[in-house]
């Protein structure tokens, strides 16, 4: 399982300053840059996670005429050093004159290439190659595959998974007024949709990335590691679940929760929860993924190489579902909530988006498509409001009453899937990838909990069902309803910050290589450690390291990363802008 991490710091500016990608002047101040990185697998020579940077962002004012709000914005490390230091922060043609003498022609040319090139790493572009290139003959290939790309982590997708997460949550216990603020009482579908949706684009997206990384050994590794873990922690749930039942005493809880079964008979119960038979109340979503996962390696192999027929293979199954009333063995009564056989769908076309949904954008951003779908949800909205308000009866024509009141959840009803599509229309025109309200105290509580999506379910699960025995034998009331909402949304926003800041980090050992493993004579290696220690500059270090490692025919990358093991910590931000400039120079 890749581990990722994002870290935050503090950037001053004494000036105002240029971000080439911005094409404006910020004004000086304290900006906040967040930087996503995940860690780096197959070092095997250092004693330490080490990790890379995969996205750099950075909170800046926004254009006018709303100066007054803030926009997170996708920038070029390059850049971002190059505004930090005094001398970079000025067009070429505005630079002071005793400056520009330090500068040679190679040296901008360098940093310019180098930042347009990340820029557009960022943007999804690709180099376009020079004339000479293109006359070449080319290799030939078996057959092109698609690869995922993306920007680094959409901040998006984990905003959306932790609004879902806080939806299931007020929707898992009854008779609770926060309901109201869902979608399940607006429309056909609710945030089930979004959330299996959601996961088949995470999924693309992370075993994606092993694939083109670690090839087909990562990707199988890590979905059985993923799977593992969702099944320790749907046993762990049920378990709990029918704990917090035993301990109030059973009765009606028992019956609604569906935990009765495993108290009176613990044996059956747990022997059908381990192969995914039985599941208590609230908790069907977690066996589901579990068959996911598992079979998520053959899947992305289907997709990287036929992603037409095999969206085209998933849909006929979901046909046949509700030709032939398919569905897979359950314990006791052979219902599953959620049947794998037809929600299967959402995950692959979540996956299917990733990897080849380039074709269907322009499809979606089209205005034809957008009226399409705002009719749709009219429509739907009217329709799930004349099922509480029954003045809104009679604007439902008789003739679509028996097949609209009929939703199905379970198979997936076709009306339940059009609504989510017409939601995701509307979603990409009003929620852009830059989308300022990103930044805001709540989006990023809804991001920490998506960051932690199983942690979060399997906590709003046991929130829920406290939350429903609360109200069964304290109160009831309006103010006992909100109370439990809003506690439970805090409680689970607490927990994800708590998870965030607990993430494995790396140590930071004086000495990070074992000098037998890097084949530095001990001689000129301990002297390099004893001038470290002592606090000798790191312009003067990496010298003395240039001259040990090139003639072994080594990197400067390779020597900047040994040498930064000498360094203590208070060094390494120092060390990481000189080794920009002497990479360059």
């Amino acid at each position: 399982m890749t581990i990722t991490r994002s870290r935050r710091e503090t950037v001053e500016f004494e000036h105002p300053f240029r971000i080439t990608s911005l094409e404006r002047i910020l004004p000086a101040g304290s900006y906040e840059v967040i930087t996503d990185e995940e860690l780096m697998e197959g070092m095997e020579g250092l004693s330490f996670p080490s990790f890379r940077s995969v996205a750099t962002m950075m909170m800046v004012p926004a254009p006018p005429p709303r100066s007054s709000f803030v926009e997170m914005v996708a920038i070029s490390s390059i850049d971002l050093s190059d505004a930090r230091e005094p001398m970079r922060s000025y067009p070429v043609s505005d630079a002071p004159a005793h400056l520009d003498k330090h500068r040679t022609a190679l040296n901008i040319d360098g940093r310019r290439m180098l930042a347009e090139i990340e820029r557009n790493a960022l943007r999804g572009l690709h180099p376009q190659p020079e004339p000479e290139l293109l006359a070449a003959p080319a290799m030939p290939l078996a057959g092109p595959r698609p690869e995922p790309k993306g920007l680094g982590r959409d901040l998006r997708i984990d905003a959306c998974r932790g609004l879902a997460l806080w939806c299931i949550f007020l929707n898992h216990f009854p008779n609770n007024i926060g309901s109201w603020l869902t979608l399940r009482n607006y429309g056909f579908s609710d945030s089930a949709e979004v959330f299996m949706f959601v996961s088949g684009v995470t999924c693309a997206l992370a075993y994606g990335s092993a694939h083109s990384r670690d090839g087909w050994p990562g990707v199988i590794t890590r979905t059985l590691w993923r799977s593992w873990d969702i099944y320790a922690a749907f046993l762990l749930l049920t378990i709990a679940c029918a704990i917090m039942v035993y301990l109030t005493g059973g009765g009606r809880i028992a019956d609604e929760s569906n935990t009765r079964l495993l108290l009176e008979h613990p044996g059956a119960a747990l022997a059908h929860a381990a192969i995914l038979q039985y599941r208590p109340v609230n908790t069907d979503v977690l066996p589901i993924f579990v068959v996911y996962h598992l079979l998520f390696a053959p899947l992305l192999w289907l997709l990287l190489r036929v992603p037409n027929v095999t969206l085209g293979a998933s849909l006929l199954l979901y046909a046949l579902v509700h030709v032939f009333g398919w569905t897979v063995p359950a314990w006791p009564n052979n219902v599953w909530f959620f049947n794998p056989l037809a929600w299967q769908l959402l995950v692959v076309l979540g996956a299917w988006c990733v990897i080849a949904g380039k074709g269907v954008w322009p499809w979606m951003t089209c205005r034809i498509a957008l009226v399409l779908a705002v009719l749709y949800l009219t429509f739907s909205l009217i329709v799930a409001l004349s099922w509480w308000l029954t003045t809104l009866e009679d604007l439902v024509p008789q003739a679509l009453a028996s097949v609209v009141y009929q939703v199905d959840k379970s198979d997936l009803a076709p009306l339940r899937l059009l609504h989510f599509l017409a939601l995701a229309i509307l979603a990409v025109w009003l929620v852009p990838r830059d989308w300022q309200g990103l930044p805001m105290p709540l989006m990023r509580a809804a991001i920490r909990c998506g960051e932690n999506s199983l942690a979060i379910y399997c906590l709003g699960v046991l929130l829920a069902l406290a939350s429903q025995i609360a109200l069964a034998d304290i109160s009831n009331g309006l103010a006992m309803q909100i109370a439990l909402s809003l506690a439970g949304i805090l409680l689970m926003i607490a927990a994800a910050t708590l998870l965030n800041s607990i993430r494995i980090k790396p140590r930071q050992p004086r000495l990070i290589w074992r000098l037998e493993e890097t084949c530095w004579p001990e001689r000129r290696a301990g002297k390099i450690r004893e001038k470290a220690a002592n606090g000798q500059p790191p312009r003067l270090l990496f010298r003395e390291a240039i001259k040990l490692r090139t003639s072994r025919g080594d990197t400067i990358c390779s020597v900047m990363r040994t040498l930064r093991c000498f360094l203590p910590k208070s060094q390494h931000d120092r060390f990481g802008s000189k080794r920009e400039e002497l990479n360059v120079s």
